[in-house]
């Protein structure tokens, strides 16, 4: 284990709602301080695993669009979870997170453990600027990408035993 974390944003900043993901980024940046990796990607799976390669925790955040439709309400996936789940939700790219997780599986390049925190679009348009649902919604998300970074980077509890 690397203890590596890389987090990523994931997204165009010029087609609206869809850049939350690049705007987490930039909060993080500004707050500072942070040991993990911070990187943008516009969603293509090789790049995607280029930008994680070898770390133990990978945190992507992002803009999804949902059959549901109610913009602002944010997810959290885990794990194999977030394939499952990505397969069934409409990607603003190429390519969606299953078939990036699938791709990962298949070349053996799987992080240890993948979250992702995803905030639902509403207007993914070209342009820039958020909808008023997503503005409201990013400092959330933005909290909880933070908090998994902690997370990640907390020592592992002690295992075996101390007699």
């Amino acid at each position: 284990m690397t203890g590596r974390v890389v987090v990523i944003g994931v997204g165009n900043p010029f087609r609206r709602d869809d850049g939350a993901g690049p705007a987490v980024i930039e909060s993080l940046r500004a707050r500072g301080a942070s040991a993990a990796v911070l990187a943008l990607s516009d969603g293509d799976p090789g790049r995607l695993l280029d930008l994680w390669g070898p770390a133990d925790t990978v945190v992507l955040a992002e803009a999804v669009r949902s059959p549901a439709g109610r913009p602002g309400r944010l997810h959290t996936l885990r794990g194999g979870r977030a394939a499952s789940l990505a397969a069934a939700t409409a990607s603003t790219h190429g390519l969606g997170l299953a078939e990036t997780v699938a791709l990962a599986a298949a070349l053996d390049r799987l992080p240890r453990a993948l979250v992702v925190h995803a905030v639902e679009g509403a207007d993914f348009t070209p342009g820039v600027g958020f909808t008023e649902t997503v503005r409201e919604a990013l400092p959330a998300l933005v909290g909880l990408v933070a908090a998994s970074v902690r997370a990640a980077q907390r020592p592992a509890p002690a295992t075996g035993d101390l007699r």
